[in-house]
């Protein structure tokens, strides 16, 4: 049986408030093999926060990149935790699974790539324990230009006519689709230009069975459990050294 790669979606968000270190801690208790997570560029910062707007997570108000880091850092993005920066959430991960860095906003790509060349030059990390995506296939562009070792995911919704196409062409290592629009041909064509398939977002036990018969290679979901209870003793670091050797 084929091992579904598991993606805590904004962290084990099922389980904690999402995109707090509450919520990633989780994730990593529970074994997870990388954890997703969004970023906005505030003040040179990278905050962590899935919308542009801070009503829905936060007892803030307005527009990500209107607000300064000091007000975005003051809020309860609930039980208490604050929004916290990717930096803190790398060092809480601390190699204990990949981190798929959604780029969200403007001015995003450098920082990223800054950051993550300091954690493989001085934290030990490595480039294949990250991965970069968006919608915005552009900043994906340059993240790849920045850096070639940075692996990229393309995330798309709905399914293109030429399929997996637009992902190689700019140099992708996955494609990321919605789980209603994901089917078989996709998925085929994908792995035949050698690009793996992730789905987003798995949270029903009976969707399993589903993905693993259009054979993806791994799922997002806000409850890690559902594919982790199925796969005991996956872990990604196992799967990451089976990838590599």
């Amino acid at each position: 049986m084929t091992k579904l790669l598991c993606f805590a979606h904004r962290g084990a968000s099922g389980h904690e408030p999402e995109n707090t270190l509450s919520a990633v801690e989780k994730a990593i208790s529970m074994g997870t093999d990388w954890i997703e997570i969004d970023v906005y560029a505030v003040e040179g910062e990278l905050i962590v926060i899935h919308d542009e707007r801070l009503e829905r997570t936060t007892n803030g108000y307005g527009y990500v990149v209107e607000k300064s880091l000091e007000y975005l850092r003051s809020l309860d993005a609930g039980k208490g935790q604050r929004l916290p920066t990717l930096t803190e959430v790398c060092d809480l991960v601390d190699r204990k699974a990949g981190i798929n860095i959604e780029l969200k906003g403007p001015g995003t790509t450098h920082l990223t790539v800054s950051l993550i060349n300091n954690y493989v030059r001085e934290r030990f990390w490595s480039y294949d324990q990250f991965i970069v995506s968006s919608f915005n296939h552009h900043e994906l562009i340059k993240i790849k230009k920045a850096q070639p070792r940075i692996k990229i995911g393309a995330l798309v919704v709905g399914v293109p006519i030429h399929y997996a196409e637009f992902a190689q062409g700019i140099g992708a290592y996955s494609v990321h689709l919605r789980i209603d629009s994901i089917n078989k041909a996709f998925v085929e064509d994908a792995h035949k230009r050698g690009l793996k398939v992730f789905v987003f977002t798995l949270n029903h036990p009976e969707d399993l069975a589903r993905m693993e018969e259009m054979d993806v290679d791994g799922v997002f979901t806000n409850y890690p459990e559902i594919v982790l209870s199925k796969y005991e003793g996956c872990n990604y670091a196992k799967l990451l050294k089976n990838e590599n050797d």
